[in-house]
């Protein structure tokens, strides 16, 4: 199938080039960026040297129509205004990796983005991109609204017990405390990731009211059938990749969960998905979710442990590489998924160790 990838310039847009270009079934035709047309891609993305011998064109002077699927890898509130047209006037498929299609409540743009959503009427329509738990609905998806990543190492961890234990916890006291790599800050440098500002750090950062928390929000309120309330705080810390979510989750009451129960209840929700882990180990060094063993894949490693003493709580650890996981892999498995390929096509590279 044919390709089209808008704004290709960026790490996200690099990452899934990276997969697109080993995927035996994919044809890379088009790869735009405003700000480097001309230029060869490999000069923004050198891992791809020798790989993929093209040039960065404009979005506005290729015919995007000659593709079966475009993906959208632009800033937050680009690709709501041209997603419409293309769809409408090219019939094609759309993956977005940005946020512009996520919210099934267009009120959230304006409390959560700053701006007026355009094209309400697609947010119903969209197909929010976790696999795992969508795959049916992506399979007969025109758009495909990929997930954010700190949303994605969250939700992908906690949705199997919002599933099975909403009459059981707390759904108005969720707490994500997530560690994140310096790559999730986009490709653009500011003061915030140069370097010396950067390095040696653990820094916390929109510590109330971050983007995500309305991505989580929905999607477990659809596992529990009830709203609930999250509440979490990301921190930028000194790794290039990867994210490590620390979910919290507290039971009402004097109810008790056992562990037994709840590796049940993991195991019964991921049973066969090719790109969950459950990591819990007794000795060793990774006896909970590291993002180390995840860089560069597919994967997300959950784990769990369970506070039985004074306030009952059950701690969740969910670790993802923020740009395959968590952006680029989601998308190319919806892509998967919508043209009846193998789920794990291009996506099957193991995590590198040491």
């Amino acid at each position: 199938m044919n390709a089209g990838i808008i704004g290709a310039s960026g790490y996200t847009g690099g990452e899934l080039l990276r997969l697109l270009v080993m995927h035996p079934e994919v044809e890379i035709s088009y790869v735009t960026s405003e700000r480097y047309v001309g230029e060869y891609v490999h000069r923004l993305h050198p891992n791809l040297k020798g790989l993929l011998q093209m040039k960065f064109s404009s979005r506005k002077t290729v015919d995007l129509c000659n593709c079966d699927v475009i993906f959208t890898a632009t800033p937050h509130g680009a690709s709501m205004s041209y997603v419409p047209d293309l769809i409408t006037e090219c019939d094609i498929k759309i993956i977005d990796l940005s946020a512009d299609f996520r919210l099934k409540n267009p009120e959230k743009y304006d409390e959560y983005y700053s701006r007026t959503h355009p094209n309400p009427q697609l947010l119903s329509e969209a197909v929010y991109g976790i696999a795992e738990l969508h795959r049916e609905e992506i399979k007969k998806a025109r758009i495909v609204a990929c997930p954010g990543c700190l949303a994605a190492s969250a939700i992908i961890s906690l949705f199997p017990i919002f599933k099975e234990l909403a009459d059981q916890i707390d759904l108005k006291r969720i707490i994500v405390d997530s560690k994140i790599g310096s790559s999730a800050a986009g490709a653009t440098p500011s003061t915030a990731t140069h370097h010396p500002h950067r390095a040696g750090i653990v820094r916390p950062y929109k510590p109330t009211g971050h983007r995500h928390t309305a991505e989580i929000e929905q999607e477990l309120q659809e596992a529990s059938g009830k709203p609930v309330e999250v509440f979490m705080t990301p921190h930028a810390v000194d790794i290039i990749r990867g994210i490590l979510s620390t979910s919290h989750v507290f039971l009402d009451g004097g109810t008790e969960v056992s562990e037994n129960a709840i590796w049940r209840i993991y195991r019964n929700f991921y049973r066969d998905e090719p790109f969950i882990r459950f990591i819990r180990d007794k000795k060793g060094l990774y006896r909970y979710p590291n993002p180390k063993n995840v860089i560069g894949t597919n994967y997300a490693d959950i784990g769990f442990d369970i506070e039985s003493k004074g306030v009952k709580r059950i701690v969740v650890f969910s670790a993802i590489d923020n740009l395959v996981k968590g952006a680029a892999g989601a998308a190319v498995q919806s892509l998967n998924l919508m043209f009846g390929m193998e789920e794990t096509t291009a996506l099957t590279f193991p995590g590198l160790h040491p």
